[in-house]
């Protein structure tokens, strides 16, 4: 126990100087903080330049929600939960493993370091979205998931901020399910998943983004505003009640899986969900709301 106290610890430790370095500018391209706002800002500025619903303001309804839920999630969750909950949990896969004298190297099927980064980022990234593909599509298909995910299909109007709107809850997952797949062809370096994750960031912020674009022929490789705008539609047919459109940053997954659904232009769709008129509208009542829950 004394040995995880001391992981709990450093990990905060690490983090907090991590984020401060990150606020005063003593990183470099690692630096997550000015690459967020950068990212939003562009993506932003392309819904004033390219806007779908023309009418709909550039301070959309629940922006400044959305904008707290971007910051809080992507830096302050880190330092109050994932980071000490993922290290910990790693080495108590470990230490579970080493009871039978096993240790996560001897799954590693590839010595992913050697590999020329390029194709080291190719896999990364193809088995990360994978693995959100089918962890997305769970948290829509398990009733005790779906009310903590309720919290992202609250959104009204689509924006690039809505993006980040999700409860804590929803990175546990997703990281809990990733580790083990990342474990086995482990070895990428901090550089690998920060070249991934800005590229994730900015595909699913123009994703959520009010921007008339498809991408043409690439709609089918990478999620878009079109496509994804049917994955919030608050009706769907009775065979799509578990919904549609679960890409992350790829599409190739739902037409592959035959999840894909655009049944035509879903620029002025109603969003949301069966219910949703009763759902919280504020940040700590979203975040009790399936905490709560007695079904």
């Amino acid at each position: 126990m004394e040995k995880y106290l001391e992981i709990i610890k450093n990990s905060y430790s690490s983090y907090w100087n991590y984020l401060k370095n990150s606020v005063f500018m003593e990183l470099n391209w690692e630096n997550y903080f000015y690459g967020l706002i950068i990212i939003s800002l562009i993506v932003w500025g392309l819904e004033a330049i390219f806007p779908w619903r023309k009418n709909q303001s550039l301070f959309r309804k629940d922006f400044w929600l959305d904008t707290f839920y971007m910051f809080f999630n992507f830096f302050l969750l880190n330092l109050i939960v994932l980071i000490a909950l993922s290290n910990s949990a790693s080495e108590l896969f470990n230490d579970v493993l080493g009871i039978v004298g096993l240790s996560i190297k001897n799954f590693q099927l590839l010595e992913i370091n050697k590999l020329p980064f390029f194709t080291r980022i190719f896999i990364f990234f193809i088995v990360v979205d994978f693995v959100q593909w089918w962890t997305h599509r769970l948290l829509h298909r398990v009733e005790f998931l779906w009310n903590f995910h309720k919290v992202h299909h609250s959104v009204k109007q689509m924006g690039f901020a809505a993006h980040l709107r999700y409860h804590w809850m929803e990175p546990v997952v997703y990281n809990s399910l990733k580790y083990i797949p990342l474990a086995i062809i482990g070895g990428f370096s901090a550089k690998d998943i920060a070249f991934v994750h800005f590229f994730n960031i900015t595909i699913g912020h123009l994703n959520h983004a009010n921007i008339n674009w498809d991408y043409g022929g690439l709609k089918y490789i990478f999620n878009n505003p079109k496509m994804h705008i049917w994955h919030h539609s608050r009706e769907l047919p009775k065979e799509r009640k578990y919904g549609v459109n679960f890409g992350i940053t790829l599409s190739i997954w739902d037409y592959i899986f035959k999840t894909n659904y655009i049944p035509h232009s879903g620029r002025d769709i109603e969003l949301g969900f069966e219910g949703d008129e009763n759902f919280p509208k504020g940040f700590i009542q979203q975040e009790m709301y399936p905490l709560g829950r007695k079904d």
